[in-house]
């Protein structure tokens, strides 16, 4: 079977359906232009149905980096209203602390993550606001500039691979964001990118149109 830019059709030999049915709820969902607080609560539930199993994610979107946390773009809605992204954290691996610029919503796939949320104070530094937090399995977290922005986020895994599934109300790895030194609280903007150039094929119903002929 022909590679695309190294990626094989073949590692995509899962079930996709699940992640295809977020997809389509979750359009649905935005389409009605809710207010932030009704797309965290519905999208939340979404999510949690999607994470409540884990067989539906292709090998090449969960594959960890030996150096550097990997960010895999699963679907961007057409008119970059919200992104899905997995990503992926090989043992010892963490974001700088960091903002988003959007509302999100993070769900633990596989392993296990730690969370450190941060503000600025009146001088601009950091204050760390409550303990870490560790999200297990199943567990989710939201962020937005509403309710609290800047976190810290690490494989809470010392010896294993860790994935969580994140939806953004953009095209995360295109907007402008800040990470910040988390001594000073110095912003710096970036933009994060994604750590691949494709994205899983959701729309390939052939296997069961073919099913429903038999």
């Amino acid at each position: 079977m022909e590679e695309l830019e190294g990626y094989s059709m073949r590692e995509q030999a899962v079930d996709i359906t699940p992640l295809r049915n977020f997809v389509i709820g979750f359009t649905r969902l935005i389409e009605g232009g809710p207010e932030e607080a009704v797309v965290l609560e519905e999208g939340r539930a979404l999510l949690s149905r999607l994470i409540a199993r884990d067989d539906w994610l292709a090998e090449e979107f969960a594959r960890p980096h030996p150096d550097f946390y990997q960010q895999y773009l699963l679907y961007c809605d057409p008119l970059e209203r919200f992104s899905v992204v997995s990503f992926v954290w090989g043992p010892g691996q963490k974001t700088p602390v960091h903002n988003h610029g959007v509302w999100g919503l993070i769900g633990v796939l596989r392993g296990s993550e730690g969370s450190i949320r941060f503000r600025r104070g009146p001088s601009g530094a950091l204050e760390q606001v409550g303990k870490r937090e560790v999200l297990r399995q199943g567990d989710i977290d939201a962020v937005s500039p509403a309710i609290g922005d800047i976190h810290e986020v690490s494989n809470n895994e010392p010896e294993r691979t860790s994935v969580s599934i994140h939806v953004y109300g953009a095209n995360i790895g295109a907007v402008v964001r800040e990470v910040y030194d988390p001594v000073t609280g110095r912003a710096k903007a970036f933009v994060s990118g994604y750590s691949s150039s494709v994205m899983p094929n959701l729309w390939d119903r052939s296997a069961e149109t073919r099913a429903a002929l038999s």
